[in-house]
């Protein structure tokens, strides 16, 4: 029988290994993680969780769940569908943007992304650097005809915006307020690496704050902190976490300011969580009648949105909600404390 939080006792046995190599026996021989598929060779960047891994992974996001719904009044939860319309992602800047520059080595006959080339790979070995889209396609419905297909979502957050006024309808909810959801993600990652570091399918737990334009820096710091202590809480010790400021030529395209938690991975040092201010860009982005809405970002025109998210203050008027979103990995929170 497991501990009611087993996490304390598996991050410090864990961090006694001196390699990934050894973790990675470990976790397969004490029924952690094994490797998706095993008995037909595996599947690349998949990973399946064993009897000890599958209650270690639920109590995380147990204590997350907690932690964000349970101990805020102001915060709903949402449970939303895997398969994505996609014009939810092209107007969240996916389909054009959600890529990485990716080459080929003659040598090796191997893909790499362009920041991932081994050393045993000649520069005049490799091709042109071109862009890889990293989402999943998939037919919906019995005729494939190229125009009937949906994505996997690459992360948990569209959804969360783009049910905002069903949540605000549903709740009466007033800013600030939060939607928070744990589930799976998809990425086609390139170069899947460092064990379940990064993978091709993964679990998210996002949060999705919002609140009054003008009061999103204050929030913004005082959710960086609460993360920090989140994670101390979980018995991540603070002398291998290291506080990251994007500079600005490295901010995502809707982004005002982040900050990531890095751990220090048995392989580096590492994003283990990020807090974005996302401004208004994605409620902006999904909204209709947008010249109505003094849209602070620089989103694409919207002909396809059949509601208007934004909420109106106290003079009527209506107004885009700033976003400040905690976006952590279950799986990196698994790995995270294994050095």
């Amino acid at each position: 029988m497991l501990l009611h939080r087993p996490q304390h006792f598996y991050f410090l046995f864990l961090r006694i290994l001196q390699n990934l190599d050894e973790l990675v026996a470990l976790c397969k021989r004490r029924g952690f993680i094994f490797q998706s598929s095993e008995i037909y060779g595996g599947l690349q960047g998949m990973y399946d969780f064993g009897p000890l891994g599958v209650e270690l992974k639920n109590n995380l996001k147990a204590s997350w769940w907690e932690s964000m719904i349970y101990e805020n009044d102001n915060i709903e939860g949402l449970d939303s569908a895997i398969l994505t319309n996609p014009l939810v992602l092209k107007y969240s800047g996916h389909e054009d943007t959600f890529s990485d520059p990716m080459v080929d080595c003659k040598s090796c006959n191997l893909r790499f992304r362009v920041d991932q080339v081994p050393d045993s790979c000649k520069k005049e070995d490799l091709t042109e650097p071109r862009q890889f889209n990293l989402m999943f396609k998939t037919n919906v419905g019995p005729l494939e005809d190229g125009e009937s297909f949906a994505y996997l979502r690459p992360e948990t957050a569209q959804q969360i915006f783009t049910n905002f006024k069903n949540v605000i309808d549903s709740t009466s909810k007033s800013l600030p307020f939060g939607i928070a959801q744990i589930g799976k993600a998809f990425r086609n990652e390139i170069t899947p690496r460092n064990f379940i570091f990064r993978v091709r399918e993964f679990e998210q737990m996002e949060l999705e704050y919002f609140v009054m334009p003008g009061m999103d820096d204050k929030s913004h710091d005082s959710w960086v902190q609460k993360r920090l202590d989140w994670w101390v809480a979980q018995g991540v010790p603070m002398d291998s976490i290291e506080l990251y400021d994007v500079p600005k030529s490295e901010l995502a395209h809707y982004s005002k300011k982040t900050i990531d938690i890095m751990y220090k991975f048995p392989h580096g040092l590492e994003e283990l969580e990020g807090i974005a201010n996302r401004t208004d860009f994605d409620l902006g982005s999904h909204s209709k009648k947008q010249e109505e809405l003094n849209i602070k970002s620089n989103v694409t025109a919207n002909k396809d949105s059949n509601s208007k998210l934004a909420v109106q203050d106290e003079e009527g008027n209506w107004v885009v909600p700033f976003v400040i979103e905690p976006s952590a990995g279950v799986e990196r929170g698994f790995f995270g404390y294994s050095k």
